[in-house]
């Protein structure tokens, strides 16, 4: 008797949110990505990973904001991922982390850059704490689709009128 394989359970992120996980039929999945960056952190060996779909990257621009969402800002969400990972069993040292989004979205007069500031501040956040990104798709003008696959840490990214693909 064959023992069919457990069905995949794919975990929507909404926007500025986060989840974390250890379920290895779990496959995390954010839309909507304009300006705003997913983030996919993963730990190989523990197969424990997360996604955050943050918005801004500067919680001083409203603090209350900032408690009761924090997901929404790169310097409240990154930090928070990054421990809730670790809470799982994820190592520091292991982590593998892909990153989408930040794109030039509804700002075609370049006034606010959103998405470039975006990413700047994850880069900034992440050097800080002794990590940089491995692989990403930022900027451009499309909004992107963000998947990890938590059995094999395999990350895969679809923006319109292209064929999904792996990062």
């Amino acid at each position: 008797m064959q023992v069919p394989p457990a069905a995949r359970k794919t975990v929507v992120i909404g926007l500025a949110d986060m989840v974390a996980s250890n379920d290895p039929n779990a496959e995390l999945v954010t839309y909507s990505l304009g300006s705003c960056l997913g983030v996919t952190l993963y730990d190989p060996v523990t197969k424990v990973g997360g996604m955050l779909h943050l918005m801004l990257p500067d919680s001083s621009i409203d603090s209350g904001k900032a408690s009761s969402s924090p997901y929404m800002f790169v310097d409240t969400g990154v930090p928070r991922l990054f421990h809730t990972v670790y809470d799982f069993g994820g190592e520091k040292r292991r982590l593998v982390i892909k990153v989408a989004g930040g794109a030039l979205f509804l700002d075609a007069a370049r006034r606010f850059n959103i998405g470039e500031r975006n990413l700047e501040a994850l880069q900034a956040t992440l050097a800080n704490a002794g990590h940089g990104i491995h692989a990403r798709d930022t900027g451009g003008t499309s909004s992107r689709t963000l998947r990890i696959e938590l059995a094999t840490g395999a990350v895969s990214v679809q923006t319109p009128g292209r064929p999904i693909y792996r990062l």
